[in-house]
C-alpha cells in the first residue's frame, strides 16, 4: 500500500501530531528540580520542537495540537507563526489551560514534572483525509500517545496516513509517569509500529520502557519483529546506531561538544535533521550525518536551535 515518496509531489513535507507545551527549564545547571530556583520559559513538546526545526530548515511543516484559550496559547501561536509553521489545524480550547512542564537543566536526560491540561485533547476532526493525502511524513511521539483522546486519534489517523501513502515516524520518548501502565504503553507502541514507521529511540527510553538493560540487538529485534523497517538508536555522547531490517547496522560517533549548554531537545534536533535529509531522499548514512550535526548544534544552545540552521539545508 505504501507508495514511494516521489510518486506524487506532496505539498506538506512533515505533519507533526502531538504535544505543544510551555517548558519551564531550570536556570541552574546540573541540579534536579528540587534544587532549581529559577526557570526560563520556552516553547516545548517534542513534536513542536521537530515541526519548528523543520520549518526553519525550509520544509513545509504543519502542527496538529491543542492549546488552552489563554496567554500561553497566544504565545505558542505567535512563536510558531514566526518560524513559518502552519498553525491552522491547532485547536484552542475554552476553559482549559495550556499544558506546562517543569524541566531540570542537565547534561543527560532531564527530570520533568508535567501539568497536562490541553495538550492531549487532539480530535480526529483536526486531521482530514485531504491533509493526509498531501503529507510526506506523519510524525508523533510516545508522549502524545500516552493519553486519550489524543491516543485514539493518533492511532486511527496513523492507519489512515499509512493507507494514503505517508511515511510514518515516531519518537518513542517513553516516560513512566505519563502512562497508566507499562503494558498499555507497549500495546500502543506495538499498534503504531504495525504501520512501519521510522523509529527513533534512545538508550534511556529503552531502559525505562523495558525496565532492564537490553542489548542493542535485542532492542532492534523487538521493533523489527513488530513490523518496523528502520530503527535509529541514539546513544548520547557515544553517537548513534541505525538498524535496517535485513540490511545490518550502521554506527556513527557523536560530534564532540566541549561545553554542553542544554541537552533538552537534542534528540528532537537529531530527528529533525534525520527526517529533513530523508525527505530530501538522501541515503541513510547521510541522514545520520545531518542528524548528528543538528544535535551537536542544539547541545551548544539553551532552549532552541539558533536561527541560522537553514545553512544546514545548503549542505545537502
Amino acid at each position: 500500500m505504501n507508495n514511494n515518496l516521489t510518486e506524487t509531489k506532496r505539498s506538506i513535507d512533515i505533519l507533526c501530531v502531538g504535544e505543544v507545551l510551555i517548558d519551564f527549564i531550570g536556570h541552574q545547571t546540573g541540579v534536579n528540580i528540587n534544587e532549581t530556583r529559577d526557570y526560563h520559559r520556552y516553547l516545548g513538546g517534542s513534536p513542536t520542537n521537530v515541526v519548528m526545526n523543520s520549518a526553519r530548515l525550509g520544509l513545509k511543516s504543519v502542527l496538529i495540537a491543542a492549546v488552552g484559550d489563554d496567554a500561553f496559547g497566544e504565545y505558542i501561536f505567535k512563536r510558531l507563526d514566526e518560524v513559518g509553521v502552519d498553525t491552522k489545524y491547532i485547536k484552542s480550547i475554552d476553559g482549559t489551560p495550556t499544558s506546562v512542564i517543569f524541566v531540570s537543566r542537565s547534561e543527560t536526560t532531564p527530570e520533568f514534572i508535567p501539568f497536562r491540561k490541553a495538550d492531549y485533547r487532539i480530535s480526529e476532526n483536526q486531521i482530514s483525509k485531504e491533509t493526509l493525502a498531501k503529507t510526506t511524513i506523519f510524525h508523533t511521539t510516545c508522549f502524545a500517545l500516552s493519553k486519550d483522546p489524543g491516543q485514539t486519534t493518533i492511532l486511527n489517523k496513523a492507519e489512515e496516513a499509512y493507507n494514503e501513502g505517508c511515511k510514518l515516524s515516531i519518537d518513542v520518548n517513553y516516560a513512566k509517569k505519563l502512562w497508566d501502565s507499562q503494558e498499555e504503553a507497549l500495546r500502543v507502541i506495538k499498534a503504531y509500529c504495525k504501520f512501519d514507521p521510522l523509529v527513533k529511540i534512545s538508550e534511556d527510553d529503552m531502559f525505562r520502557l523495558f525496565e532492564q538493560t537490553l542489548s542493542h540487538d535485542e532492542i532492534f529485534n523487538f521493533f523489527h519483529s513488530e513490523g518496523v523497517g528502520l530503527v535509529c538508536l541514539t546513544l548520547g555522547s557515544k553517537g548513534v546506531k541505525l538498524s535496517q531490517n535485513g540490511k545490518g547496522v550502521i554506527q556513527l560517533p557523536a560530534i564532540k561538544v566541549d561545553n554542553i549548554m542544554d541537552a533538552t531537545g537534542a534528540g528532537d534536533a537529531f530527528w529533525s535533521g534525520f527526517l529533513f535529509a530523508y525527505i530530501k531522499e538522501k541515503p541513510v548514512e547521510k541522514c545520520l550525518e545531518v542528524a548528528l550535526q543538528l544535535a551537536a548544534l542544539k547541545l551548544q544552545n539553551v532552549g532552541r536551535l539558533p536561527d541560522n540552521i537553514n545553512i544546514l539545508s545548503k549542505l545537502l
